[in-house]
Order: C-alpha cells, then sequence, then structure tokens
C-alpha cells in the first residue's frame, strides 16, 4: 500500500505513520518540518495554509491519504480536491465534536450535525471539523472514511490530558482525585485509533464512524490507580464527590482533564454508541497498557512533552488542589 499521511510527527499522525510502517507500506509524509520525521518515511514539506502548500506532492498517487487538520477547513478542502483524482481513499480524523452540542447517552452516528456557515474561514474546534468532512464527501464521495474519534490518549499526547495525570501522581502525596471513583469512561489510545484507520481503509470501508471504547471500558479510578501503579509514587488518591470538586469553582475537563461529572457533559462525551465502529473490527487495549506506555514515553524525554498551541493548557491550579485537600 501506498499512503499518504498529511501530518505524520505527532499524536494520532505519528501513530499511523508507525503502524502503517509496520505494516511494510511505503508511507509519505507532508508537513512544515517543526518536529522530527519517523525513520523511514518519504519527507516532504509544505504548509497547507498556502495556495502552494502541495507542491512537494508533485504528480505523485497513494492509495490511502489520512488526514488529522483540526483548524481552517480550507486546508482539507485544498488538499481533498487536489488528491481527489490521485489518491484511492481519503481518511479524515474527525472528532465526535461535529454533533450538535449535548448528544444524549446512547448517540450514534445518527445524532444530529453542528450547523456549518460555508463563508466562516476560521471557524471553531467543532464547526471546523465538520466543514472539513463536508469538502472531504465532496471530493471524494464514497471513498471517503469518516473517523470521528472521542477522547484519544496514548505516547505522543500533545494536548497534555493524561501527561497531567502522570506527572502529577509522580510527584506524590495527597492527590484530589475527582470521583465517583466507578464514573465510566469512553477513550481510545491513538495507537488502536490509527490501527483501525488504516484497517478500514484498505478495506474499502467509508463514511462516519464514531472511534472511542464502548462506554465504561475503563473508570477513573481503573485510570488513576494506574498512574499511581506505574509511576511508583506514594500518591495517595483523595476522592472528592463532585459536588464538592464543583463547589470549589474547578473546571472539569481542564483543571482536572478526562473528568467530567455525572450529568449532561458527561453523557455527551463518555456514554455514546460504539456498535458500528466495534461490527467494523475496533479493538481498544486495557486503559492500563495505554497508562504505562504513556508513562514510559514522558519518562524517556529531556524535556517536557510538546503542546498544541491550539489547545488550552490543563491541570489544577497550586491553591485550588490545595484548598481542596484541607
Amino acid at each position: 500500500m501506498q499512503i499518504l499521511v498529511l501530518g505524520g510527527t505527532s499524536f494520532v499522525g505519528r501513530a499511523v505513520v508507525e503502524d502503517a510502517l509496520r505494516r511494510g507500506w511505503s508511507v509519505t509524509t507532508l508537513n512544515r518540518g517543526r518536529a522530527d520525521d519517523v525513520p523511514g518515511v518519504d519527507a516532504r514539506r509544505g504548509d497547507r495554509l498556502e495556495v502552494e502548500g502541495l507542491a512537494s506532492l508533485g504528480d505523485d498517487e497513494w492509495d490511502v491519504v489520512v488526514d488529522t487538520w483540526s483548524s481552517v477547513p480550507s486546508a482539507v478542502s485544498r488538499a481533498a480536491t487536489a488528491l481527489s483524482d490521485r489518491a484511492g481513499r481519503y481518511a479524515f480524523v474527525s472528532s465526535r465534536s461535529v454533533y450538535a452540542w449535548a448528544p444524549p447517552a446512547g448517540a450514534d452516528e445518527s445524532a444530529p450535525l453542528v450547523d456549518v456557515d460555508a463563508e466562516e474561514a476560521d471557524p471553531p474546534y467543532p464547526r471546523a471539523k465538520r466543514a472539513a468532512e463536508i469538502a472531504v464527501e465532496g471530493a471524494f464521495g464514497d471513498r471517503s472514511l469518516l473517523v470521528r474519534a472521542g477522547l484519544i490518549l496514548g505516547p505522543w499526547e500533545n494536548v497534555g490530558r493524561l501527561p497531567w495525570w502522570l506527572e502529577r501522581i509522580a510527584r506524590g502525596g495527597p492527590v484530589v482525585a475527582p470521583g465517583p471513583s466507578d464514573l465510566g469512561l469512553q477513550l481510545i489510545d491513538a495507537r488502536d485509533l490509527a490501527r483501525w484507520t488504516l484497517d478500514a481503509a484498505a478495506g474499502g470501508l467509508s463514511g462516519p464512524h464514531d472511534l472511542v471504547s464502548p462506554s465504561g471500558h475503563a473508570t477513573m479510578g481503573q485510570l488513576l490507580n494506574a498512574c499511581v501503579a506505574v509511576t511508583g509514587s506514594d500518591a495517595e488518591l483523595r476522592w472528592l464527590d463532585p459536588e464538592v470538586v464543583l463547589a470549589a469553582d474547578v473546571a472539569p475537563w481542564t483543571e482536572l482533564p478526562i473528568w467530567l461529572p455525572p450529568g449532561e457533559a458527561h453523557d455527551a462525551m463518555h456514554r455514546s454508541d460504539v456498535t458500528k465502529a466495534l461490527d467494523a473490527g475496533l479493538v481498544c487495549r486495557p486503559v492500563e497498557d495505554t497508562v504505562a506506555d504513556t508513562w514510559a514515553w514522558l519518562d524517556a524525554l529531556d524535556g517536557p512533552a510538546a503542546q498544541r498551541s491550539d489547545r488550552p493548557s490543563v491541570g489544577l491550579p497550586a491553591d485550588k488542589e490545595a484548598a481542596l485537600l484541607t
């Protein structure tokens, strides 16, 4: 297989590249060269925000294109249009954020979608992803695969959610643990997302698929206990009721990454129906493996993990943590 990965140096894109190379596929990447390329790829340079950003691709052809772009949708439209007669299939890594907020518990790919304004050049994340989906379908039709990912974790994470928990727990001592401990989570390891995406693209799958584990695949307790185990710290998890955490003016999801209290937002993020992806071969590794591999990656770095500049920083401020632990 000949595959073109638009990006391919960090997190999901990197996982796709590494998985494709393990399969023995020929991998071409296109990016701005701001991070190290994975050894073994045919690395091309280009800024997709520029009109001539795809010039280094020449007239080459590929069996599959994988695109993880998440901002200005014109970059996806330009790529999909240019490659429509030079690639067999276009897999766009989208997001479950394309659904109109808030999708109820049990929602699947049939849930209502956000509205898109074709004149909006730089829309917010949900509309940007949906506009990009529309562009891909317009260029590739039934040769397009829309991978609507949920919460993505794993090595090379550049958002900082699981790395924050690991680094905080590694410091030891009492740690705020937002409850309940048996609160179910839906997540996907970037490597499982990559494997499914390449299998699906190679198998000719098309259309939208929600890509995240079944609801309850892990719990907050499993996740945080795994962090304690792999770091080997003396951290003591102090489980607090959601009402206590919220009363302290703590922002779920950002100040306490991954966690959402029971209710509408939790239902939207952690209780969707992923039957379609499971029927199409999705297999999710245990959360303990994701935690262990992410810690091994962090521990091997010479400095802090790279962070995306277009995402807000995450983590509980020290003063709020101290107040909750008093």
